[in-house]
């Protein structure tokens, strides 16, 4: 039998200091991640949140206007937690752009902000989201201002692409590409004519913000400025990589009960076993279970002598046996799952008849993921 997962026991456990919700787009990441941080709270941890969809769903449902890429303080009527809840959602450019200032100096810094190169690669180069992101996880955990970091990542695969990001933006900015367009002195003609003639036109298509012969002085003069940091912007991702196969991060799988959502949990499942990540169970999100004691054919059976005489009662037992052939298909979708992979906890987390747009919807998820 599948062991069922205990959320409450996962984030009263003072150990505990960062949950991450993963999974694919659509399955309700973002409320499960808000709803978790909300319940924390309520049971006395100083919790944030930290969103890194676009969406302004987050902020609505806990009653702020927006999130900034700073972490405000839920303070609204009805919510007296024992705790306290803050919330957030990641600004990639910003987010790079306080990094530079820290870590750059001030002269170098402005110099690196300005640079036409730097602002392509700050919004456009592929890792840029996930490597922020996990900038933004190394920066709150390093305040020790919250004892438990509630991790909402990006819709699909991507949502763990973050481990690799360091390596791939790194690799990017290290490429022989790059080297030829920033080294020109160094190259000579031949290393000029070289990017000139086979790789430019590449190259200048993936930032086309940047056109012309000014790429080679902006990319030239940002690889200056970035190098001196250069070191530091990988040891940092190391220290937070670091960070996410600790003892006190656990990852939640997110999932709808349906085939595409469910391939999608396996494959981070064997993801995060693959990567040693330490993995807290599945969140199986909007099931449908059956409330009456009454099987489908019963229910169509009656509906079908009810038909004539009572059309209301009819369509409230077709309505029920729709219901229970919905709740089977799940549970079979679920069982595969199980199957496949017997050592992972789930709990499923019945469907609420509207979408969540307040505290008090936030709170009766919990309720529901702690039931």
């Amino acid at each position: 039998m599948t062991e069922r997962l205990d959320v409450d026991a996962l984030i009263d456990d003072p150990t505990r200091r960062i949950v991450v919700c993963c999974g694919s787009g659509g399955v309700g990441k973002t409320t499960t991640a808000a709803a978790l941080a909300l319940r924390a709270a309520e049971r006395g941890r100083q919790t944030v949140v930290l969103t890194i969809d676009p969406a302004r769903r987050l902020a609505q449902a806990l009653g702020l206007r927006e999130l900034g890429n700073h972490p405000r303080q839920v303070s609204v009527a009805g919510f007296e937690p024992k705790g306290e809840l803050w919330a957030m959602m990641l600004d990639m450019r910003r987010t790079f752009d306080d990094m530079v200032r820290t870590h750059a100096g001030p002269e170098r810094a402005e110099a690196l902000l300005a640079n036409p190169f730097y602002q392509t690669i700050s919004t456009s180069f592929s890792g840029t989201q996930e490597y922020m992101a996990m900038e933004k996880l190394g920066q709150l955990a390093a305040t020790d201002e919250w004892d438990l970091i509630v991790v909402d990542t990006p819709p699909s695969r991507s949502a763990l692409d973050f481990l690799d990001a360091p390596n791939r933006l790194s690799s990017a900015l290290d490429g022989r590409m790059i080297r030829l367009l920033t080294g020109p002195a160094k190259a000579g003609g031949w290393g000029l004519r070289k990017v000139v003639s086979t790789g430019f036109s590449i190259f200048a298509k993936a930032v086309s913000t940047i056109i012309g012969g000014q790429l080679l002085a902006d990319a030239s003069a940002f690889m200056q400025a970035f190098d001196s940091m250069f070191g530091g912007f990988r040891e940092r991702a190391r220290k937070t990589a670091e960070l996410l196969r600790s003892e006190g991060t656990s990852f939640l799988v997110v999932a709808a009960p349906e085939p595409d959502a469910l391939r999608e949990a396996s494959y981070f499942v064997e993801r995060l076993g693959g990567e040693s990540m330490p993995l807290a169970g599945l969140v199986a999100n909007r099931t449908h279970p059956v409330l009456a004691d009454l099987s489908a054919t019963a229910a169509l059976s009656a509906a079908e002598k009810l038909e004539s005489t009572a059309p209301l009662a009819t369509a409230v037992l077709q309505l029920h046996a729709d219901r229970v052939a919905l709740a089977e298909r799940e549970k079979r979708l679920l069982a595969r799952f199980t199957r496949a992979h017997p050592g992972v906890p789930l709990v499923e987390v019945p469907a609420l008849p509207s979408d969540v747009h307040d505290i008090g919807g936030l709170r009766e998820i919990g309720e529901r993921l702690a039931s």
